[in-house]
């Protein structure tokens, strides 16, 4: 199983997209039974980046795009069977498209969202994402989110706060984590084609929520 709460970004941001469709996705929420648990303490699972998967999907008026990008490294903290926090790093210079077959103009986007009209990877080649709490969420159904994840995501150098829903599971010495964070670009100075840097652009504009989807393993 794979999955941490992280996000990305990851265009992690997270990522993505010098392409994409208007519509603005839209956070989740979701009602929780008991305090959020806040820990630094734990057993630390390293992170399989080889068998984690990260994809990202951005949107713009009449289209959009998705891809790939690879996990770095990183940990999931671990106590009494249940996941306590973690911290997770990003490799930017990984970005892939999946959705484009002319190689060209795959090629032109993928160094566009490299470039820094975009996540400037040459100068930030890594984003990371820091737990800061995990709340359980109230009689949460068999295999749908049983977690609400905050944290700290870093992209381009800022950072800012993150909360999304999370299936985490703990068992034989391997915690999973899935989640699908939604990230506003707006937010890491991600502005190309942005409507909240520019008012002009008419049919040109890309949506400035992004999100990356996250399927996390980590083991002992």
């Amino acid at each position: 199983m794979k999955k941490t709460a992280i996000l990305a970004s990851m265009a992690a941001a997270f990522l993505f997209t010098a392409c994409t469709d208007s519509n603005t996705a839209t956070e989740n929420t979701t009602a929780v039974t008991t305090e959020t648990t806040v820990s630094t303490e734990g057993e630390a699972y390293a992170l399989d980046p080889a068998a984690s998967q990260l994809t990202w999907n951005g949107k713009k008026v009449g289209g959009e795009h998705s891809g790939n990008i690879s996990l770095q490294g990183g940990e999931l903290l671990v106590a009494d069977d249940q996941v306590v926090g973690g911290e997770f790093t990003i490799d930017m210079a990984s970005i892939t498209n999946t959705d484009i077959e002319d190689a060209k103009y795959n090629s032109d986007l993928v160094g566009h969202l490299k470039s820094d009209d975009f996540f400037g990877v040459e100068q930030h080649p890594t984003a990371n994402f820091k737990i800061n709490s995990i709340s359980p969420i109230a009689d949460a159904a068999a295999g749908q989110p049983n977690y609400n994840v905050s944290g700290d995501l870093t992209i381009k150098g800022k950072t800012n706060p993150v909360t999304f829903p999370a299936t985490i599971n703990v068992e034989n010495g391997t915690a999973t984590a899935k989640a699908d964070v939604i990230v506003d670009r707006a937010k890491y100075d991600v502005r190309y084609g942005s409507k909240s840097f520019f008012d002009d652009l008419g049919d040109k504009v890309i949506d400035d929520n992004f999100t990356v989807s996250l399927d996390i393993k980590a083991t002992k």
